[in-house]
């Protein structure tokens, strides 16, 4: 029971009491209680998880695997796997995500696209130009 999730395990942890100016980058799984003025970016291909807690709050682009979010985000987010918008998410700006699972009381003031809608978007758009 226990341990067979290993995609879910958190390797990091940025506190409540932390303020990081910057982008982070990270691998394997990362939860966020404080605040990030920057992008957030898992490694490519790593299946990185990130949990933004609802004390969280990131300013900046947003991009990981399995995304779990319960905090505020203000700034455009990808997620190559599964979001998951818990009842006090704030999302201001577009999500692309592959599989999307939204509690109530969750808020995106943004575009929702599926990520299989992407490709064949910037192929149409580079096809005008």
């Amino acid at each position: 029971m226990f341990g067979h999730k290993t995609k879910s395990t958190i390797d990091s942890l940025i506190g409540a009491s932390t303020r990081i100016d910057g982008d982070v980058h990270f691998k394997g799984g990362l939860r966020i209680d404080g605040q990030v003025r920057g992008n957030v970016v898992a490694e490519a291909g790593q299946g990185g998880m990130l949990v933004i807690s609802e004390s969280a709050r990131v300013e900046g682009e947003v991009r990981g695997a399995h995304l779990v979010v319960n905090g505020e985000i203000v700034g455009t987010v990808y997620s190559t796997e599964l979001l998951e918008l818990q009842p006090k998410a704030r999302i201001t700006g577009d999500v692309v995500y592959k599989a999307l699972e939204m509690h109530g009381g969750a808020v995106v003031a943004g575009r929702l696209t599926p990520d299989d809608a992407v490709e064949p978007m910037l192929k149409l758009a580079s096809s005008k130009t």
